[in-house]
């Protein structure tokens, strides 16, 4: 088994009290950093290194660090969630970084996203869209139907599955040159729309998650298909086609 390796790194990081307030690129030098920890560790490990200087850490999204939430979107060496592929940042390691390397941390930049403090970016705008049409209305009186008891074409369920893998990150918005959030709406709007439970709501759905998206300041569409190479779930650009079909239909009715 390969021995333990720590390396020396230089930080480039983002630092802003707040969205009012201008912020700047701001250096700081980190030693025996392990390979074998997350880059989210090696940031609770310069955090421990400035509150022993008596200085103010950095403040950064985290929560289940294991993939699942999307929380911990970072823009690393201008990509999204670092340099790995599949994977958000709570799942890079350090190994994917040489001794002496100096690494660019920053948040996510979008007009609908804006910063908090640091790396922490309020992505309340998702929510928003999400409550505009994410859901589907079900009968809770008793009477309600065992899922599996409904049909469903096999190639639908693995699609709707697919598309519902989305963890609402980010990584497509930060990556897109439009700061376009397409390719989430369009994953929250397949998830629904391949399964018979989303017929009921279909057309207000996909009309009032769009309307909504464009409220919150994002862009269009750029087509180049940086979303989909970004994206740590491999959320297909199909989505974004059946999203304007389901647009498109929805506007002749």
């Amino acid at each position: 088994m390969a021995s333990k390796k720590n390396i020396n790194i230089k930080l480039k990081v983002w630092r802003q009290k707040k969205a009012s307030e201008k912020g700047q690129m701001v250096d700081y030098s980190l030693n025996e950093v392990s390979t074998d920890s997350s880059f989210l560790e090696m940031l609770d490990q310069l955090n421990e290194q400035l509150v022993n200087e008596r200085k103010e850490p950095i403040a950064f999204d985290h929560d289940c660090r294991e993939g699942i939430c999307g929380m911990c979107s970072l823009y690393i060496n201008g990509r999204a969630h670092g340099p790995d592929t599949g994977v958000t940042t709570c799942q890079l390691h350090m190994r994917s970084f040489k001794d002496g390397d100096t690494i660019y941390v920053e948040p996510w930049r979008s007009k609908a996203f804006p910063v908090i403090k640091d790396l922490v970016v309020d992505r309340s705008s998702f929510d928003r869209i999400q409550q505009a049409g994410g859901f589907i209305s079900v009968n809770t009186s008793g009477n309600t139907i065992d899922a599996n008891a409904t049909p469903i074409n096999k190639e639908d369920a693995d699609k709707a599955f697919e598309a519902a893998a989305c963890i609402g990150c980010g990584a497509c918005v930060a990556t897109c040159k439009n700061g376009s959030a397409m390719l989430f709406v369009g994953a929250k709007v397949s998830q629904y729309a391949l399964l018979p439970q989303g017929k009921v709501e279909a057309t207000n759905r996909v009309l009032n998650m769009v309307r909504q998206m464009d409220e919150e300041g994002f862009g269009n569409c750029t087509n180049t298909g940086a979303c989909e190479i970004e994206c740590p779930k491999g959320i297909s650009l199909e989505n974004i086609a059946r999203m304007n079909r389901e647009y498109l239909k929805a506007s002749l009715k």
